[in-house]
Parts: C-alpha cells; sequence; structure tokens
C-alpha cells in the first residue's frame, strides 16, 4: 500500500542506498542468518550516516509502518527483518576510529564482531564480544554480550563508555554515564527496545596472543560434570564454551567417532602464553582428545572455528541460566542426544563468573550477573513437518536442565512469547525498563525486539 510512495520520498533523501522489491540487490540485503525467516519489506534502507537513520526513523513514526533494524541479522526470533515494513540494514556503516594512545575505539553498528576484531588486533587489542565472527556488533551489544574474554573483562557492555542513537522522536543523541546516564543504563542489555544505535564507544585491551582454540574429548556424565567444575575453578584468564553433541563427520575426524557424544571445547586463555597449557590441561585432560587443535594463536583467528556453519533450513533453541550442572543434567543431556533424530542437535555449556559477576546487579540491565552457568539447546533439521518433534526434544531438555531461579539471556531467545521476555529482566530491572522506554519510546516505535512495553 505504501511500497512505491516510500521509495520515491526516500530516494532523494537518503545518501545511501534505498532499495524496493523491484530492486536486484533486494533479495540479498533482505537475507538474515536464520532463512526460515522469509520476510519482504516494503522498502530497505541502507543509510550511510546518521541523518539517514534520521530519515528511516521519522519516517516509520509518520506512516505507522513497522520497523526492523539489522546490523548483523543473527536474531534468533527473526526481528531482524519485517514483512511490509521498513528494513533499516546498517551494513554500510562500518566506521572504526581506534584511539590507541587513550585504548579506546568508536565503532559503527554495521561492523560484525570479526571484522572489528581483526582490526583491532591488528594493533594487538580487543573487546569482548561473542563466539561467532559474522554477527553484527549491533544486537550483540545491546544485548550484552558474553564471549571470549568475559570471565577476564566482562561482558561486551561493561567495555561500553558511550553510543550515539537516534531515538524515536528522531534527535540525534550520545549516552554515557554522565549523558542520559538512565537510556546508558537501559541500553546495556536492555536490547533494541530505545532506539538506533549508529556506533559504540568500546574500551580496548591488550590481546594479541592467546592459549586457546577448539579440541574435542569423549562424552559422559563424569567428564560433563568435571568439566564444569574445572571451567569454575579456572582463573579469570580461561573461558570456555563447551558444545555437547553427537559428532557430525567433519575434515579429520576419526571414523569411529562420527556420531557419538563428544564435548567440542572452544577455549580462550589470555594471560600469559607460557601459563596457558597449566591453565587448559585440567579440561583438556578429563578424556583422551579425539582431536586437539589448542594452542599458542592471534586472538582474532579464535573467530575461524566459527566461521563455516552448515546451512540452518530449519533450528529450534532455547536457553536458560543455570546455578549447577550435576551429574543427573549430564545424564539428561545424554539421554536426549541418544534418542535425537536430527542431523545436528547440540547442548552448550558456559562457565561465566569473574569479571562479569563482580559488576553491581543494578549497574546496568542485565540482570543475571551471578549465574554461574548460562545453557543453550539447539536443534537443526531439514523437514518443517518435523517442528514438533524437535520442539518437543528442545523443550523437555531445557526443563531437565533448569535449577535455580528462571532466567535467561535476552540475546539467545527466540519467539517464546512474553513470559520469557520478563525472565530477562529479574526484580526491579523490568520496572526501570518499562519507566526509560516511557521517556525515550512511548508509542513503542521500536517494537521488533524482545518488546519491553512503555509504563502507563
Amino acid at each position: 500500500m505504501f511500497g512505491t510512495n516510500i521509495f520515491s520520498g526516500l530516494e532523494g533523501s537518503i545518501s545511501g542506498r534505498v532499495l524496493s522489491p523491484t530492486d536486484p540487490d533486494y533479495d540479498r540485503a533482505r537475507r538474515v542468518f536464520y532463512p526460515f525467516y522469509d520476510r519482504r519489506p516494503a522498502v530497505i534502507v541502507q543509510p550511510a550516516n546518521d541523518q539517514d537513520v534520521v530519515t528511516a526513523v521519522t519516517l516509520a513514526a509518520d506512516t505507522g509502518l513497522e520497523l526492523a533494524v539489522k546490523s548483523g541479522g543473527h536474531s534468533p526470533s527473526g526481528h531482524a527483518t519485517t514483512d511490509g515494513g521498513i528494513l533499516l540494514d546498517m551494513s554500510r556503516m562500518k566506521g572504526l576510529q581506534i584511539d590507541l594512545a587513550e585504548r579506546t575505539a568508536w565503532a559503527e553498528t554495521g561492523l560484525t564482531a570479526g571484522e572489528y576484531t581483526v582490526q583491532a588486533g591488528a594493533h594487538g587489542l580487543a573487546t569482548g564480544f561473542g563466539d561467532t565472527g559474522s554477527v553484527g556488533i549491533g544486537g550483540l551489544t545491546l544485548s550484552g554480550g558474553i564471549g571470549y574474554l568475559v570471565r577476564k573483562r566482562g561482558l561486551t557492555i561493561d567495555n561500553l563508555l558511550a553510543a550515539d542513537m537516534v531515538v524515536a522522536d528522531g534527535s540525534e543523541i550520545r549516552v554515557a554515564q554522565d549523558n542520559h546516564p538512565d537510556l546508558f543504563w537501559a541500553i546495556r542489555g536492555g536490547g533494541g527496545n530505545f532506539g538506533v544505535a549508529t556506533r559504540f564507544q568500546f574500551r580496548l585491551h591488550e590481546v594479541s596472543t592467546i592459549f586457546g582454540g577448539m579440541s574435542f574429548i569423549p562424552a559422559t556424565a563424569d567428564v560433563i560434570t568435571d568439566l564444569i567444575a574445572a571451567a569454575e575453578a579456572a582463573p579469570d584468564e580461561l573461558s570456555i564454551i563447551a558444545n555437547i553433541m553427537n559428532l557430525p563427520p567433519m575434515p579429520g575426524m576419526p571414523e569411529e567417532h562420527i556420531g557419538q557424544p563428544a564435548v567440542m571445547l572452544l577455549m580462550a586463555y589470555t594471560g600469559q602464553i607460557k601459563n596457558g597449557e597449566k591453565a587448559t590441561a585440567p579440561i583438556r585432560n578429563l578424556a583422551k582428545p579425539i582431536m586437539d587443535m589448542v594452542g599458542p594463536m592471534r586472538y582474532p583467528d579464535m573467530f575461524q572455528f566459527t566461521a563455516e556453519v552448515p546451512e540452518i533450513k530449519h533450528e529450534i533453541g532455547r536457553s536458560l541460566f543455570v546455578d549447577e550442572v550435576d551429574h543427573g543434567s549430564a545424564e539428561a543431556i545424554l539421554e536426549h542426544l541418544g534418542r535425537t533424530t536430527a542431523p545436528i542437535a547440540v547442548a552448550q555449556l558456559r562457565v561465566l563468573g569473574g569479571a562479569m559477576a563482580r559488576v553491581p546487579d543494578d549497574a546496568t540491565a542485565f540482570a543475571h550477573r551471578r549465574r554461574p552457568v548460562m545453557a543453550a539447546v539447539g536443534v537443526v533439521y531439514d523437514d518443517a513437518s518435523e517442528d514438533d518433534i524437535h520442539r518437543e526434544w528442545a523443550e523437555g531438555l531445557a526443563t531437565s536442565l533448569r535449577n535455580g531461579e528462571p532466567g535467561v539471556y535476552v540475546g539467545f531467545l527466540g519467539e517464546e512469547g512474553e513470559s520469557r521476555v520478563r525472565e530477562a529482566y529479574e526484580g526491579t530491572t523490568w520496572d526501570r525498563l518499562r519507566a526509560v522506554k516511557a521517556k525515550y519510546d512511548p508509542t513503542n516505535l521500536f517494537r521488533r525486539n524482545q518488546n519491553i512495553l512503555p509504563a502507563s
């Protein structure tokens, strides 16, 4: 209904690109990481600068059209795209200015975690993002950011110094601890509810050569529980991600282990290299390694291990924070893996703590500082007719792992309903976020997210 008029109205007022459904680049630009979110925006705006963002936000407010914002397009809930609305695709805004003297960087939100890390890594510096290089820094940062430096340097938001934003009334503002502090508090974990972040200022840390990489060990209940205990006892310099799965065929994998339960370990030790072997040994030696690729390496090279992913036709995931992974939890993981019919099924465990847990609970909108482990369950499969089977499997395993108070990382939430969004923001955090939402976005213009309704 609005398509033609919108396109013609934007063409002369945008310095970047405006794509209509007839444009040859439209299908590529509307694509997101999960292809089952096959949506068709009325128009795609690829801004070149902040004023382009203002124009798109103002247009959405004036027309009432749904506005979706895409940084890397990895949203598991499909919020990075829209049917019939305006897609604001930030992929042309990739500027990065590094201040070596101050150890800070201003980064535009079209950058991916990998692009930022490679450029900063050329100076032996890093900011901790997630574990996948193709994820955009926009959505990741606003959600919190849990990656390879989480135990030593905290969440991504713990290294966020300021942000430039376009809010619902079209204003361009800079938020920091001493400027719009209420909004600065809210965007550190509150997601995209409050405006479009066009650039972030991050703190950089000296992270050059690390001791890390990927290792595979056989999975038993004892190995899984001992692994969690060893990771919790490890120095803050060591962060690990443990993916427990039935091993798929892969280059170099011994044939006798294919289809058998194993732990794929991703680990990064950022202390002195000479101490890396000792720090990682309690985990790597829990069982005879099937394959081991851990050693000294450049920090940006950690992203190579998640660069190649199989084509995802359909996926169902569930995530939660837990207080412990006991023997019963480990047995539940192995039992579920033993009866899955999916080509790929994974239980992921991330041991947290360290610097992340030392930040006061109310310092940011990320409300689960003290939870020691984050668990995620994922199933990837080809046939949509199997949705119910795999959803039951994923929800059953998540239920078996659940202990402690309900809680979830907003960045890993799918389309799971309002009650699950509420679990991301415990205590007074929810009410504080609703108050900030009412101040900066009273009409809920920014609703393509894990939505927080403005306070009445």
